[in-house]
């Protein structure tokens, strides 16, 4: 009788175990919802509607995205967040959701790191700083020699509180040395609009944002955030080239899923982004807009540890808060 019901419960632990393996095997097999945590037409959504498209060929099945923003990105990560981890409902996280925002607000409904899996980073961009035409601003050392002679008189424009142009401006002011005003906006859009007007008379935001003006003439960049140029804009100097030391910010754009989503889904999502990153075709659509992809394959994880303690110490010392 032992014997007989050893063997009964070892066929049933086998009959399981085969049943699971078409599942898993077939993952996916209905459509993958992806979260954007903004609105339609912004730099995340830029990002994300090629990475689904070629998401979704690479899997064999409908990547639908679906932009849900709101309070800094926040809401739509706590979509995600409270998810079912099958890895069926993904979020297109942001230096914004998953760096700043755990600093910069006093309560998140949701840890940006414990309620997610880290799939990888997808791509990211350099900050800008950018100024009118009109200005008198012809480089980086004119602009830092005039804030210098006129201390917290030369003001920047922002997408907003604690966005990464605004504390890229402030990285920027501490290595300069300077003091610099901060005029926070709504979003990118009206702060450029204000700055083509000369209303302001200088912004820092990412290069997505404001290349197309660039490239019309209508700013004039300065200098580029990071480590090198960007191959969109390969005449302009990095702060560090232009004598300003210490400014490596980047926006950046990665995919996430609830936590503790599956190791065979997680990686196998992970294998797919990394290989389409590599690829000439999404490669090149992005280098279009300044945004370079994650063609290194930097693992996701290690990677935001190190950002959340880069950007934590940037509010901290800006003091900025959310609006």
């Amino acid at each position: 009788m032992t014997i007989t019901f050893r063997q009964s419960l070892a066929g049933l632990a086998l009959a399981l175990a085969a049943a699971a393996l078409p599942a898993l095997a077939q993952y996916p097999d209905k459509p993958i919802k992806l979260i954007v945590p903004f609105p339609p037409g912004g730099p995340t959504d830029i990002v994300a509607r090629p990475l689904a498209q070629a998401l979704g060929t690479a899997l064999k099945q409908t990547v639908v995205v679906e932009n849900r923003g709101g309070a800094g990105g926040s809401i739509g990560a706590e979509l995600v967040a409270k998810a079912p981890a099958d890895g069926y409902t993904l979020l297109m996280g942001t230096v914004g959701t998953h760096a700043i925002n755990g600093a910069l607000y006093k309560a998140l409904p949701h840890d940006p790191v414990k309620d997610f899996t880290p799939v990888a980073l997808v791509a990211s961009s350099p900050v800008a700083l950018v100024v009118s035409p009109a200005s008198p601003y012809r480089n980086l050392a004119e602009y830092v020699a005039d804030a210098k002679a006129n201390a917290g008189k030369v003001s920047f424009g922002s997408a907003g509180a604690g966005s990464p142009g605004h504390l890229t401006g402030e990285m920027f002011a501490a290595a300069a040395q300077v003091k610099l005003q901060h005029v926070p906006y709504k979003g990118s859009a009206p702060a450029i609009t204000d700055l083509i007007g000369n209303q302001i008379p200088s912004m820092f935001d990412p290069v997505q944002a404001t290349i197309a003006h660039i490239r019309g003439g209508k700013l004039r960049a300065l200098a580029l955030s990071g480590m090198a140029r960007s191959s969109a804009l390969p005449d302009v100097p990095t702060f560090a080239e232009a004598g300003v030391k210490g400014v490596e910010s980047r926006a950046w754009w990665a995919l996430f899923g609830p936590a503790s989503m599956p190791a065979d889904v997680t990686a196998r999502l992970r294998t797919e982004i990394e290989r389409i990153a590599k690829s000439d075709a999404f490669r090149d659509s992005l280098a279009a807009i300044g945004v370079q992809s994650n063609a290194e394959g930097v693992a996701l994880g290690e990677f935001q540890k190190q950002e959340i303690e880069r950007w934590q110490k940037a509010v901290r010392d800006s003091g900025a808060k959310a609006d």
